[in-house]
């Protein structure tokens, strides 16, 4: 999906600097996200019989999908900026409105409290779309090491979310209401990254001199294809030259969530580590998906060849099989480091799916609507994903 990096003249010398932001810019995308699947024991104690953790996970997965498509069969007609700020501003301000909610409902769980609570959600949804393809489109053009670190960020977000989790219930278990006050403190964390993120990318990323010379070029190139009427590729075009990538992303997330979260709370069982075993099992995965992005920074450790990210993936699929008999028969240690090789490859397949070469070279238009692409095919598996996820209730009131 990258283009090669050309040579960038001494003066524009500061990729590093421009890394940290876009890993920064890649937790700001899912720490919001991150927060609510992460507090979802709190939540399970507020509304116990509403299914938080599948329902939430539901009600997300429309609105990503249906801004996502509405975004590509749009087409890209100018620089989206624009949309990637928009997205960043309503992660901030659904964030705050946790808060606020929570607040005005003293934590009790009523109908009217989740409803507004699944508005919050849906909106998380719409921005979620509004970023991720419009800034893997955009990092596309520029140079493999930006995507790479904004990939690498989405894993870090779901880290930073399950440490956090794991000090807040520390602190706050035996106090009063603590895991009220855990999950307050968390949504402040959030609210706090997503401030952070909205003002890097508005004020502070837009002036790198590095990205300033990516998006003089990209200006130069759209002027360059208008001057010469070059046509550009139409969106089934892109998806026929990167169609197994598409369907490799479509694959993972289906398979990683129809476990993740919804199984891992519901579906495994009481063990010693009581109300801290679906925490546990939950940082895990983000532990191990976070570490796992940053293994194809090393080339001899990277899959490039498109055969055996399919051969990965479809043997990903035993995971099925191999966490229903766990959760029947195993100890919890086993269910740990199942979970923790789930992470381990949904993180690093995601980032050689995501930083594969092109077949060809793409202007800035192309990679915009190539990256919406790709996420819309992602945001498809993640879906199915969760609706695949209620199958496990079968036959079961709430765990095996």
């Amino acid at each position: 999906m990258n283009i090669e990096t050309e040579n960038i003249p001494r003066k524009l010398e500061g990729k590093f600097g421009a890394m940290v932001v876009c890993c920064i810019l890649g937790v700001g995308q899912l720490v919001a996200w991150n927060t609510i699947l992460t507090i979802s024991d709190y939540y399970y104690q507020v509304f116990p019989e509403y299914h938080p953790s599948r329902v939430l996970t539901l009600v997300y997965q429309p609105f990503v999908l249906g801004t996502i498509f509405i975004l590509v069969f749009m087409g890209k007609k100018k620089k989206n900026q624009k949309q990637i700020a928009i997205g960043y501003t309503i992660f901030f301000i659904g964030s705050l409105l946790l808060i606020i909610l929570d607040v005005a409902t003293k934590g009790e769980g009523t109908l009217i409290a989740y409803i507004f609570l699944c508005s919050i959600v849906a909106c998380f949804g719409m921005a979620n779309a509004h970023v991720e393809g419009a800034m893997l489109g955009e990092l596309s053009f520029m140079c493999p090491e930006f995507i790479q670190s904004f990939v690498a960020g989405l894993g870090v977000a779901g880290a930073i979310t399950s440490a956090l989790r794991l000090v807040t219930k520390a602190v706050f278990d035996k106090s009063p209401n603590g895991l009220r006050k855990g999950a307050l403190l968390f949504l402040a964390f959030s609210t706090l990254i997503e401030f952070i993120c909205m003002l890097l990318y508005i004020y502070m990323f837009p002036k790198l001199p590095i990205v300033k010379h990516y998006y003089a070029k990209a200006e130069s190139n759209h002027v360059e294809a208008d001057e010469t009427k070059i046509t550009q590729l139409s969106n089934k075009e892109l998806l026929d030259q990167n169609m197994g990538l598409a369907i490799n992303l479509f694959l993972i997330y289906a398979l990683t969530l129809s476990i993740f979260p919804g199984f891992l709370y519901e579906n495994t069982g009481e063990h010693k580590l009581g109300s801290w075993y679906p925490l546990v099992l939950v940082a895990s995965y983000n532990v191990w998906d976070a570490f796992s992005r940053y293994i194809p920074l090393s080339k001899h450790l990277k899959i490039e060849s498109i055969k055996w990210i399919t051969s990965c993936v479809l043997v990903r699929f035993l995971f099925v099989p191999a966490f229903y008999f766990t959760a029947k028969s195993a100890d919890q240690g086993w269910m740990v480091l199942l979970t923790s090789l789930l992470g381990l490859t949904n993180g690093y397949l995601t980032v050689c799916v995501l930083a594969n070469k092109p077949k060809s070279k793409y202007n800035v238009l192309e990679t915009d609507a190539l990256g919406n692409l790709l996420v819309s095919f992602m945001l498809g598996g993640i879906f199915a994903g969760v609706c695949l996820g209620w199958l496990w209730l079968i036959g079961t009131k709430s765990s095996f």
